[in-house]
């Protein structure tokens, strides 16, 4: 059997000091002022050989895996798989791998999957939370295990967190859907009480207050099957028929109530005006394109492994104090479906 290559036989071969390879394979050659010309001589080297640390033992020296656990709610909707693919890509540059979990929005599998990656000794989380989750939460900030929180987040818990202003959001679709002459706008929302979810409401509630027009809403359950939704739909829009324009809160809602219209007969956007919170990479070619409330899926990657690096390089003191809150602006792309004719 062929043995092993060692860091011993790396310094012996290159004539480098075993300190001096050890300094480069755990990431700090930089701080200890190795030249970048020695770094590549070594990675060539490791590569011409094949040769490949051994990650549990790196731990146990630096005390840090280079895992970072992140949590969405489900990675086949398509703004969490975007998001978690730059996400990915970001660490990847940082020297970190990224290990993805759906949560599916259930508080229980989101609790198991923290003492899993806590027993891996992951080291720092991005988390998509559930309703319920603060507990857990709190017993992370307690243990000084950095994470940080987007999409949502807990008012009343001091967190590290990136989200979008989902209220401007939605405020700015309906006033565009009343600068096109829309007068009857309906909001379609998931019965849930996240902040998201609440901030959209709100953005549509007061845009519509100000506007001096008629609100019309739509909660659908969460977990709802595809033909549920569908139905919940053709009651609203069959008990609505004054309804002339409607923002979907989510780019799932918009594509099941896209079906829905047309099933009707409803055409868009002469009958029926429509936005979608969340773009989609299939809106643009939708007979019409389908205008939508894109949010700034890079700008929020970036900002979550920057805050999220920034937590596991800094001292513990500053971990616990230190809080970075962003509220990113979303984007009103205007395509034909919120065009009157």
């Amino acid at each position: 059997m062929k043995k092993k290559l060692s860091i011993k036989d790396i310094a012996q071969e290159l004539n480098i000091s075993i300190t001096t390879i050890s300094f480069i394979l755990n990431g700090k050659a930089k701080e200890m002022r190795i030249s970048d010309k020695l770094i590549q001589k070594v990675n060539d080297f490791m590569k011409e050989k094949n040769y490949h640390p051994n990650q549990f033992a790196q731990s146990l020296r630096t005390g840090k895996t280079k895992m970072i656990a992140l949590f969405v709610e489900d990675i086949a909707d398509s703004f969490f798989a975007s998001v978690a693919r730059l996400i990915e890509e970001s660490a990847y540059q940082k020297g970190y791998k990224i290990i993805y979990c759906s949560t599916e929005d259930n508080l229980e599998k989101t609790r198991e999957l923290i003492q899993l990656f806590k027993s891996r000794n992951v080291d720092g989380y991005i988390i998509t939370p559930p309703k319920g989750i603060e507990k857990e939460l709190r017993q992370l900030l307690q243990e000084e295990l950095p994470f940080v929180l987007f999409d949502r987040f807990f008012p009343k818990l001091s967190t590290d967190y990136v989200i979008i202003d989902n209220f401007k959001g939605t405020y700015e679709a309906i006033k565009h859907f009343q600068e096109q002459h829309f007068k009857h706008i309906a909001f379609i929302t998931l019965d849930s009480g996240q902040t998201q979810m609440n901030e959209r409401l709100k953005g549509y509630e007061s845009a519509m207050d100000e506007l001096k027009l008629p609100t019309y809403t739509l909660k659908i359950p969460f977990k709802l099957d595809t033909k549920k939704v569908r139905d919940q739909f053709t009651t609203f829009f069959l008990d609505n028929k004054n309804i002339d324009a409607v923002l979907f809160a989510t780019n799932y809602l918009a594509i099941k109530g896209f079906e829905t219209l047309r099933n009707l007969k409803i055409n868009i956007p002469e009958d029926m005006g429509v936005i979608a919170f969340d773009d989609h990479e299939f809106f643009k070619v939708f007979n019409p394109p389908i205008t939508a409330v894109a949010q700034p899926m890079k700008e929020l990657s970036d900002n979550l492994i920057s805050i999220l690096l920034k937590k596991l390089n800094s001292e513990k003191d500053d971990k616990a104090n230190v809080k970075n809150q962003i509220v990113l602006p979303a984007q009103l792309i205007i395509r034909e479906s919120s065009l009157k004719k």
